[in-house]
């Protein structure tokens, strides 16, 4: 096989893996119904963010928002900011548009899509006040680690969609995740650890009922929050 060929046959990088999973016929009527209020097609161009949300205010993007309820109870909580989800989990983009729904979220938007390609074609540079990763798959097994997320190139990204002074917030309940995660946020130039090692837990992240569960459990979350330089 030539250089080209297996050029060719190259899967691109995801940050996901499509997994099935079974939607209820509440989430399966908001999307249905809700999807194209809130939801922002993926396109090749960049996106106007002032315009999606219809003002001027601080951006905040989540990727992977798994079922909705940390994104809604952060945006509740806040709505003089912003909240743009990726998540391409057809049942997660259900659960947060009923959460939208049911808790009149107006500063919610949703774009069903591999985060790589958005954050690549669609985020404008220096636009994002912060970014939260929430509970990525950790991969643990060691011959699947190259599949984790969070991987200097995509760091970097981030990084440079982040406006000066902006965080980069991300969570884990893998403790070696969470060293990794450290260890590649240290070396992007672009960012500064907020503490010395892992962060406490920021008021603005609600505690969610599998973390408490685990707590009690005695599993651990850490937590790592990095900023832009100025």
């Amino acid at each position: 096989m030539t250089e080209p060929d297996r050029e060719a046959r190259r899967e691109p990088v995801r940050s996901f893996v499509l997994r099935q999973g079974r939607i209820t016929s509440a989430q399966q009527r908001h999307y249905a119904n809700d999807l194209p209020v809130w939801g922002i097609p993926y396109r090749n161009a960049p996106l106007d963010l002032a315009a999606a949300f219809g003002r001027a205010a601080p951006k905040f993007l989540e990727i992977g928002f798994g079922m909705g309820e940390t994104t809604a109870r952060i945006a509740e909580a806040h709505p003089q900011h912003d909240y743009l989800g990726i998540e391409v989990h057809t049942p997660g983009v259900g659960g947060l548009l009923k959460e939208i729904a049911e808790h009149q979220l107006g500063n919610v938007r949703i774009i069903q899509h591999d985060a790589v390609e958005v954050l690549r074609d669609m985020i404008p540079l220096s636009s994002l006040a912060g970014i939260h990763v929430f509970f990525p798959d950790p991969w643990p097994k060691k011959r699947h680690r190259k599949r984790r997320l969070l991987q200097p190139p995509l760091v970097r990204a981030l990084a440079e969609r982040l406006t000066a002074n902006g965080y980069l917030h991300c969570a884990t309940d893998w403790q070696e995740y969470a060293e990794q995660m450290v260890e590649v946020l240290s070396g992007e130039v672009l960012l500064v650890n907020t503490a010395a090692g892992f962060a406490e837990r920021p008021a603005y992240r609600p505690q969610t009922k599998f973390e408490t569960r685990g707590l009690r459990l005695g599993h651990g979350v850490w937590d790592v929050v990095f900023r832009r330089r100025s």
